[in-house]
């Protein structure tokens, strides 16, 4: 009995240490608890960047948009008739008269935007299948090629 008392006394660990053991895995589990928390607050930052960020690129966006309008608006106004006018008096252009216009053909001229909706007449071309050539193989044939003779397309690549 006075064996195993020793035995048990030699093993057993002093008061402190067990206290310093538990202090130990409490700073452990504050530690991780800390890491844990300094990554969520990481996370959250950028994607709190990327957010401004982002919001930041829309309202650039949009003043770039205004920024458009504004100049189609300002083209509109300078393309208007009576500018036009004005900068063809400053010209020293005059109006012309009907009977003043002369046209001139050119042969062969299309004006652009133009569409042409038939083919000249002779230049018609015959008609060629566009169907591809997989589309037109049956199933049988696909079978037999691919689960019934599965090394036919390597002999066909190997023959001279």
């Amino acid at each position: 009995m006075y064996r195993v008392e020793n035995i048990t006394q030699a093993y057993s660990q002093a008061p402190w240490r067990k206290q310093l053991q538990w202090i130990g895995l409490f700073m452990l589990a504050m530690i991780m608890v800390a890491m844990v928390a300094g990554i969520y607050l990481s996370v959250s930052a950028q994607a709190s960047t990327a957010g401004r960020e982002i919001q930041i690129m829309y309202a650039d966006m949009d003043e770039m948009r205004r920024n458009i309008e504004n100049m189609e608006s300002k083209i509109a106004f300078l393309v208007s008739n009576a500018e036009m006018e004005k900068r063809a008096e400053k010209l020293n252009f005059s109006p012309v008269a009907a009977d003043e216009i002369f046209y001139i053909l050119v042969p062969g001229y299309s004006k652009p935007g133009q569409v042409t909706l038939a083919n000249p007449s002779g230049n018609e071309r015959p008609a060629v299948p566009t169907i591809s050539p997989e589309y037109t193989q049956s199933l049988f044939d696909w079978l037999q090629e691919r689960v019934f003779d599965p090394a036919s397309p390597l002999v066909r690549e190997v023959a001279p």
